[in-house]
């Protein structure tokens, strides 16, 4: 996981040869945790934009030792992957709905 001191990271996904632009990350911001808490290989690219200062937190259990001493960053860490869940829930329901559309129109062309 990396926390940006200073600079402008882009995170992006890869598919089919095609980037998207998943966020921009400015100094306070972390990228990297989902990699740390799965034990999975990561699911974004993450780029420097600018001239870029990154603090690294290479394993779970420095993690959880810089949140037990860091309760200001662990507060602000669960309210932003708060933040992105339901951003995911948002996509996601809204995806559903899209396909579910579709179909309801092929449906209707047949």
């Amino acid at each position: 996981m990396y926390i940006v001191l200073s600079g402008t990271v882009e995170i992006f996904f890869t598919h089919k040869n095609t980037a998207t632009r998943l966020a921009l990350m400015k100094k306070g911001d972390f990228f990297g945790e989902m990699a740390l808490f799965r034990a999975k290989p990561r699911t974004a690219t993450a780029r420097a934009v600018l001239a870029t200062e990154l603090a690294a937190i290479e394993s779970k259990q420095q993690l959880e030792k810089y949140l037990l001493s860091n309760p200001e960053f662990a507060a602000k860490m669960v309210r932003i992957l708060a933040d992105r869940l339901a951003n995911t829930n948002e996509l996601l329901i809204s995806k559903l709905n899209e396909i579910t559309t579709k179909e309801i129109e092929y449906q209707i062309q047949d």
